[in-house]
């Protein structure tokens, strides 16, 4: 049976597979914030870390503990709740976390690099005659105690040209008491061969000034030592803006 000239079209068109529709193409675009890591590091590279203020240095640390994402808000952030670069990495895991952007890896990523920066300040002082190096000795009792949040007594033991031997933390208290043993004290100087030690002790309040009790317990320290013949040559308070050495206040 003949078929009409419109069965023909319509029998054409309907069995016409349709074209797929074009593709759109896709341009990536690298995040702002890529840009804005590779001026860092330039700078950073070609005027040296005192060019950047503290919050463009801890952004340049994040950049690898936060691979994929705006580092400059968090760095802001740590900061507005910590202070201070040194406070930031002397925070507890726990009060890290608490701050948006960082989860437990960064957290414990940040008291790493803490460390670091502490076992480089001991190994400055160790070997070297402590009271010629007193500057050293401060930074680094800082980096290691200004920012913990419970009382910490520490001894530095000497050996007769005042060099390092030995930093041992004694005891670890509440935030406001250590309870420290002369007897003890004078027992570990003697193991170690000392003859001579720097008790370091930190306020977590902040405020460095030598308590009545601190004051009595370091006279009996230095009376035991003085029948053993071990020095003590200064008890230092540390407290998060500043320290206090019992030596210069005429306290010892």
């Amino acid at each position: 049976m003949a078929t009409s000239s419109d069965d023909d079209e319509r029998s054409f068109f309907a069995e016409r597979p349709m074209p797929p529709p074009a593709k759109a193409k896709v341009i990536e675009q690298k995040p702002d914030y890529l840009g804005h890591r590779d001026r860092l590091r330039e700078r950073f590279a070609a005027a040296g870390p005192d060019a950047l203020p503290d919050y463009e240095l801890l952004e340049l640390l994040l950049f690898r503990l936060i691979p994929r994402a705006d580092t400059k808000p968090v760095a802001k952030a740590l900061l507005a709740r910590f202070g201070s670069l040194a406070e930031v990495l002397g925070a507890p895991v726990g009060l890290l976390q608490e701050v948006k952007g960082i989860g437990s890896a960064v957290a414990l990523d940040l008291k790493v690099v803490a460390a670091t920066a502490q076992r480089m300040l001991r190994g400055e002082i160790r070997g070297r005659e402590l009271l010629s190096s007193w500057t050293q000795v401060l930074d680094y009792c800082r980096s290691a105690m200004a920012f913990e949040e419970r009382e910490q007594f520490r001894i530095l033991f000497l050996d007769k040209k005042n060099a390092l031997i030995a930093d041992e933390v004694q005891q670890v208290g509440t935030v406001d008491h250590t309870p420290v043993y002369p007897r003890e004290v004078v027992k570990r100087a003697l193991e170690l061969s000392a003859t001579a030690i720097i008790l370091v002790h930190n306020h977590p309040s902040g405020d460095p000034t030598p308590s009545r009790a601190d004051i009595e317990m370091t006279k009996e320290i230095v009376e035991a030592g003085k029948r053993l013949g071990i020095s003590v040559h200064d008890h230092i308070i540390i407290g998060r803006k500043g320290y206090a050495s019992m030596k210069g206040l005429l306290l010892i």
